[in-house]
């Protein structure tokens, strides 16, 4: 399950906006900034004075709302006299409805209830888990029970409205440690996937490779002469293509219908060519999309960019006749595919039995064959990653314990660590005596490294901080190349933030979340590293951090479609960005990408949506109701 984090929008009201005509429950509304400086300067203080890890929020449960909150003392100092408190403006999402005239700004926007002041806040605040209390705050009137509904809250000084708060929530996946790797015959990543349901396991990878074809306009058929220079140029001699994940884009003029069913008959029409070249079937995944993000970038500048404004069906019917012909010269380089290819390393020991494997493994190690007893090991992982044999199998190659077989047994060891992280102990023990033979040998040492800090995430051992440290920097001085020893310094960082939040030291845990930011750009991130370190950032409240590190991603057309999402989850609310042009780009890519999904987004909380309170901006309103509605 994806776990959610609430955030907050702050907005500050003047009575310049109308008041719906009800019941304010003696609220006093200031009228100048100045009153409302006044009047609020405790309250603004303590706001501006609140770590940004203190979160709270108003839930519902039945007819029933309560305010919850993860910080006592905070509360506390927050209704602290008699006239402090808090009041919930229920709002429903029918105010927003399309066929409606856009809302109007007011100060409430649904149904005020009565406010709670601070002796009752103080006397009813219940624990409710571990550092989390709540209060009872107000129940929801029959009239509103079946429709979606959203609560805001106006925090409340001498009975003047000093702050009002809109709650959204920010789809989240749990944040994982950046992939280290773990060296066999070279690095070797971790299978796991952004999906936060994905199983988790090592893959024994060679290569990946990524390239483009370009597609001939109405042509939807590939022979063996199209791609054999592709084939060709892989030099597939040692190699077999496991998988294909094919993202197929066209052109935007025409019916998205046609487009759509013409992009996927040519992805499969390239798999199908490539698949007679070999014999193991290629696993393929094929999507398909009209390219719209690489449309409106193009025409950025041209005379044609008045269109860049226009609904896409106004843009499909301008794009006929003269003016397609005009642009073809953009749109035919639309018209591709992306290939991202995974090759796996031909196994010529494929049909031998585990026993024979054994056999022949343990002869090739008693003549020191040294080649020869590496494939012979390669394809022995093969079947044990298949579960075609057991793990216990490794304890049965007999690998003596010398220096000319350091590089099979440190594949052992860290072979056995993939297979299982619960042997993470007994491995760091076998590598460290490994180490004693071979002092020198970098691989070593970065696996004993990479073990160490994930041990240490988990609090299975103790860890002196500055010798770990030490020992990643060190790497350098054994052939590890600088971009991982990076990594595992942010992956060191990662965790040295978590313990100091838990330890509540905000600002040494602020230290440590600058360092990732000024030094994970100096190595490659896989996508899951994208999310989990995006999320890492919002999941300690700097925002910022995890749009500044999205932001480039989310304008490429072959963006992850959970990347692109968890973007919009942290943007949509930022008006200054939504006004861009490019922002449209972006939100049309996701449309193309999930529209179901992306019309989710404007769904009530308790829905599963960010905040259908999003439509209070025209612009997005006009985008939803363009996209989303029935």
């Amino acid at each position: 399950m994806n776990r959610k984090l609430l955030f907050l929008i702050t907005f500050l009201l003047f009575n310049s906006t109308p008041i719906l005509a009800q019941n304010t429950f003696g609220i006093v509304f200031p009228k100048t900034e100045n009153e409302r400086n006044q009047k609020c300067k405790q309250c603004f203080q303590l706001f501006s004075q609140k770590p940004k890890e203190v979160k709270f929020s108003v839930k519902r449960e039945g007819i029933n709302l309560y305010f919850y909150v993860n910080d006592k003392k905070w509360f506390n100092q927050l209704f602290k006299n008699a006239g402090d408190g808090l009041a919930v403006d229920v709002v429903a999402k029918d105010r927003y409805n399309c066929e409606l005239e856009s809302a109007k700004k007011t100060q409430i926007k649904g149904q005020l209830l009565k406010p709670v002041y601070a002796s009752k806040l103080k006397s009813l605040l219940k624990p409710n888990g571990e550092n989390k209390y709540r209060v009872h705050v107000g129940r929801i009137s029959e009239t509103l029970t079946k429709k979606e509904l959203e609560y805001n809250i106006l925090f409340l000084s001498n009975k003047n409205l000093c702050q009002y708060y809109t709650i959204y929530d920010l789809e989240s996946y749990p944040w994982d440690l950046l992939d280290m790797g773990m060296y066999l015959d070279s690095l070797t990543y971790d299978s796991k996937k952004i999906k936060a349901t994905a199983k988790e396991g090592y893959i024994l990878r060679n290569k990946t490779l990524k390239f483009k074809i370009p597609f001939e306009k109405n042509k939807s058929e590939y022979s063996q002469d199209d791609i054999k220079p592709i084939y060709d140029s892989l030099r597939l001699t040692d190699f077999n293509i496991k998988t294909i994940n094919i993202k197929a884009y066209s052109s935007v003029e025409g019916s998205l219908q046609r487009n759509i069913k013409l992009q996927e008959q040519r992805a499969n029409s390239i798999v199908a060519a490539l698949q007679t070249f070999q014999k193991p079937t290629i696993k393929t995944q094929v999507s398909s999309s009209e390219n719209w993000v690489e449309f409106l970038n193009d025409i950025k500048g041209t005379k044609h960019e008045n269109l860049i404004d226009l609904p896409k069906y106004q843009i499909k019917e301008k794009l006929v006749g003269a003016l397609s012909k005009d642009l073809e010269p953009i749109l035919q380089h639309h018209r591709k595919a992306v290939l991202e290819l995974e090759l796996e390393k031909k196994d010529k020991y494929k049909t031998m039995s585990a026993n024979q494997l054994l056999t022949k493994f343990n002869s090739a190690i008693s003549s020191a064959q040294l080649d020869d007893a590496n494939d012979i090991q390669n394809s022995i992982f093969k079947k044990l990653k298949n579960k075609e044999i057991s793990p216990d199998f490794l304890q049965k190659m007999q690998i003596p314990k010398q220096a000319k077989f350091a590089k099979i047994l440190n594949k052992n060891s860290a072979f056995k660590y993939m297979l299982n992280v619960r042997q993470a102990l007994i491995v760091l023990n076998q590598l460290q005596s490994l180490e004693k033979l071979v002092p020198k040998n970098g691989e070593v040492k970065y696996n004993i490294a990479a073990i160490k800090i994930k041990l240490w995430r988990f609090k299975a051992i103790d860890i002196n901080e500055a010798k770990l440290k030490n020992q990643i920097s060190a790497l350098k001085n054994y052939g590890i190349h600088s971009s991982l020893i990076s990594r595992m310094m942010v992956n060191f960082h990662i965790i040295k933030a978590e313990n100091l939040m838990q330890k509540r030291d905000y600002a040494n845990k602020d230290k440590s979340v600058n360092y990732i930011k000024s030094n994970y750009k100096k190595f490659p991130l896989s996508d899951y590293d994208y999310l989990s370190l995006a999320q890492f950032f919002s999941y300690y409240a700097n925002i910022d951090m995890a749009v500044g590190l999205l932001e480039n991603k989310a304008k490429s057309i072959d963006i992850d479609e959970d990347l692109l999402f968890y973007y919009l989850n942290l943007t949509l609310v930022n008006k200054a960005l939504t006004q861009d042009p490019d922002y449209r780009t972006i939100m049309l890519n996701a449309i193309n990408m999930n529209k179901t999904r992306f019309c989710n987004l404007f769904n009530a909380v308790e829905d599963g949506g960010v905040t259908f309170q999003l439509l209070e901006d025209e612009y997005l309103q006009e985008t939803y109701c363009e996209n989303c509605k029935d």
